[in-house]
């Protein structure tokens, strides 16, 4: 990629002028062309640099302005009119309007004939452009050499760091130092100090092009870092930094960042393609664990032993944490996206759970992009780490975690059961108005086995289960219906009923005799009793919501 300035500068062309300001000279130059044509801009090629001796324009230098326009418009790198033959001088207004519209003008003197300079010009670009295209075939052959001797991620960002001699750092999604060159071991901060003032810096940092950011470095100098997206999946690239880019010598251009970019996401897709057939595993053996305890009647197996390649200890504390990425209405939809953000969180957790809680495992569900977390240790603030990691989490990437905990059980066998009531306890999360990052599973007993049902099916089952004592209205059978249910609590025991509500135990026999006879039906029979009870309760309980 050559400037403008860049030919300039080169000692051979220096009896060429640039009569407009210095900045205006770093337009890319792709090619050369000589034309006396007022209308050549509509024939020419973008980045081009035009010769001209201006003979149209001998009588009205202002008719130049129009050229300009034109020139720009097409996004020309500039033009170079030669004076001494059709043109003494340029016109200051002239150089003027270019100034004004950013167009390099550059004065050719009479000494230098246009169609040498030309050929002087275009051999410098094409010698330059075989230079950069005999460096971008060094590098793609250097970078098969290592995809073909399989180097670890480390080992290739280390190299190319070394081969275009500036620091390089390696980013996953969520801004964790992945792999960096050597530079930063000769220096007293490591890459994560630069990742660091990245972060804190620029916090609306997109990975969907390539970014400039400016920072400090160690001496609290301006320090440039170029931005280049990896993309292994489609919404959550990696991100791969080049720290002081300026500095790179000549020719290291944006192909051998590209080609590294490249390398690095096969490398990455790779390596995740691997690590997705061993989760495979680990989430069938998880689903046979649970489905070993929901059927009857199996051989007993040694979960233990099955499970050592899973990360399967020895404890009596077993606990299923059920963690789940909640979706916006954006995101809803997007199957694919939803599939990447659980990966994530998936990675997230891998790396920073068992920093604060010891002895866990990370299952994929099955069938599902829900995550379950298995933790063989008591652990007292549960909820509070797992808040914070969510937390954390979402500051650095648009993920949100919830987390349904079920119980703590002792055996291995019961890790099933506390799967299912995380499970349970996570899909009592998504009927809840509030958002909530944790939830712990409570048992609800039978009664949750009418929670669906209506209140006129509830009125009929309490009215033909109680008759007048479902709900009354006369202290008779509000005192009636009071001791039915003192009753029944004490397991159909007339001295402990009569004990509570200090009351002889005759009058509990009369009135537990009453109560048979108004309900006709035994209150003692199991099935009765049981009816009862929840009869009692659900009435209880529609009363309170009316």
């Amino acid at each position: 990629m050559t400037t403008l300035e860049d030919l300039l500068k080169i000692p051979r062309f220096s009896d060429l002028k640039l009569l407009t300001h210095p900045t205006k000279a770093n337009t890319i130059v792709e090619s050369i062309e000589i034309s006396e044509t007022p209308d050549v801009a509509g024939f020419i090629p973008k980045k081009i640099f035009l010769l001209t001796t201006a003979m149209v324009y001998k009588e009205n230098q202002k008719e130049l302005i129009t050229l300009i326009d034109s020139l720009k418009e097409q996004e020309a790198a500039g033009i170079g009119i030669k004076v001494g033959r059709f043109i003494e001088t340029i016109d200051p207004e002239v150089v003027a309007y270019a100034n004004e519209v950013d167009f390099p003008i550059v004065q050719v003197p009479s000494t230098q004939p246009l169609g040498g300079l030309l050929h002087q010009l275009l051999n410098y670009l094409w010698d330059t452009k075989t230079e950069q295209l005999s460096y971008a075939l060094d590098i793609q052959k250097r970078f098969s050499n290592l995809l073909i001797h399989d180097v670890s991620i480390a080992r290739f960002v280390a190299d190319f760091g070394k081969m275009i001699n500036t620091p390089v750092i390696l980013l996953s999604p969520y801004r964790k130092v992945i792999a960096h060159s050597k530079h930063f071991t000769q220096t007293s901060k490591p890459a994560e100090y630069y990742v660091e003032q990245l972060i804190n810096k620029y916090d609306c940092w997109s990975e969907d092009s390539h970014a400039s950011f400016v920072i400090k470095d160690l001496n609290q100098s301006t320090l440039q870092i170029a931005g280049f997206p990896v993309t292994v999946n489609s919404y959550f690239p990696h991100y791969l930094l080049v720290l002081n880019p300026e500095q790179v010598p000549y020719p290291m251009s944006e192909f051998a960042v590209e080609q590294a970019g490249l390398v690095l996401s096969f490398m990455l897709y790779k390596n995740q393609k691997i690590q997705e057939s061993l989760d495979f595993l680990k989430s069938d053996f998880l689903a046979q664990l649970v489905e070993y305890q929901q059927t009857p009647h199996q051989t007993r197996r040694d979960w233990l032993d099955l499970g050592a390649n899973y990360g399967l200890k020895k404890s009596t504390q077993y606990q299923i944490v059920y963690a789940v990425c909640s979706q916006t209405t954006t995101t809803a939809t997007k199957i694919k996206y939803q599939q990447e953000e659980s990966d994530v969180a998936f990675q997230w957790l891998q790396e920073t759970l068992p920093l604060r809680i010891k002895h866990i495992s990370i299952f994929k569900v099955k069938n599902t992009n829900h995550l379950a977390i298995l933790i063989q240790s008591r652990v007292d603030d549960l909820e509070e780490i797992l808040q914070e990691l969510s937390l954390e989490l979402s500051e650095k990437l648009p993920i949100t975690l919830t987390f349904a905990l079920g119980n703590l059980y002792e055996t291995i066998e019961q890790i099933a059961s506390s799967f299912i009531e995380a499970k349970t306890a996570y899909e009592e999360m998504l009927t809840m108005t509030s958002s909530i990052l944790t939830h712990r599973y409570h048992p609800k007993g039978m009664k949750s086995l009418f929670e669906k049902m209506s209140l006129e099916d509830i009125h009929y089952f309490c009215e033909s289960t109680l008759k007048e004592l479902a709900y009354p209205v006369e202290d008779s059978f509000i005192e009636l219906r009071k001791t039915l249910q003192c009753y029944l609590s004490f397991q159909c025991e007339i001295s402990k009923t009569a004990k509570e509500m200090y009351l002889h135990r005759n009058t509990i026999k009369y009135r537990i005799d009453h109560c048979a006879k108004l309900l006709g039906k035994s209150i003692q029979d199991p099935t009765n009793s049981l009816n009862l009870r929840l009869a009692l309760e659900l009435s209880e309980r529609s009363n309170q919501h009316q």
